[in-house]
């Protein structure tokens, strides 16, 4: 039976694992893969009134086809800077303006985009299960300063370093299907 300090230990690691692999969820959410998605413009960071600010922030994006992405500023005279923004942020994406509205077409992905995404979401997922390690780590460090400091069992302690061991297994493999799922998704022509 694990102490009250041990369940502490674990569940606060278990819930910074999980915050990496939700972080990792939204980061895989902005790779453009062929198809439209409002998720695309998130990292978009556009200049308003000298403060760098989120697209979604300063306008609504829309898809209104699988191909489109429809941005509709807040502020006409912001047109301008979301389009040097969207050109900066090197998405891939060209934006043409009507006056009111900037359409983005998303176009087809080539072989070599498609091999560099799946390495940066390699890259990205391995990024997160350093950090998942790291947790597991920090963790097992904490058990080992309350078994000798705050009078925890050494049987406590190997339970919880376990318990420690199990949701670490659990998040990398939440990571790992992440990953697999993203690839696929890339794949899809």
């Amino acid at each position: 039976m694990l102490s009250e300090r041990a369940k502490e230990i674990v569940n606060s690691a278990d819930g910074k694992m999980q915050d990496a692999v939700a972080f990792l969820e939204e980061d895989l959410k902005t790779y453009r893969v062929g198809k439209a998605t409002p998720a695309i413009m998130n990292n978009v960071i556009v200049p308003y009134y000298g403060t760098p600010t989120p697209l979604p922030q300063m306008a609504s994006v829309s898809t209104p086809d699988a191909k489109t992405i429809a941005i509709q500023p807040w502020e006409r005279k912001m047109i301008p800077a979301i389009e040097k923004a969207i050109m900066d942020a090197n998405i891939g994406l060209t934006p043409q303006n009507n006056g009111e509205i900037i359409r983005c077409v998303v176009p087809a992905l080539t072989e070599e985009r498609r091999r560099e995404l799946i390495k940066k979401a390699r890259g990205a997922g391995e990024d997160a299960k350093v950090a998942i390690r790291g947790y597991r780590r920090e963790a097992v460090d904490l058990l080992k300063k309350a078994q000798k400091n705050e009078g925890m069992s050494e049987d406590t302690e190997k339970e919880a370093e376990g318990e420690v061991q199990k949701v670490t297994d659990k998040n990398v493999k939440a990571v790992d299907a992440l990953i697999e799922e993203k690839e696929k998704d890339i794949l899809k022509v």
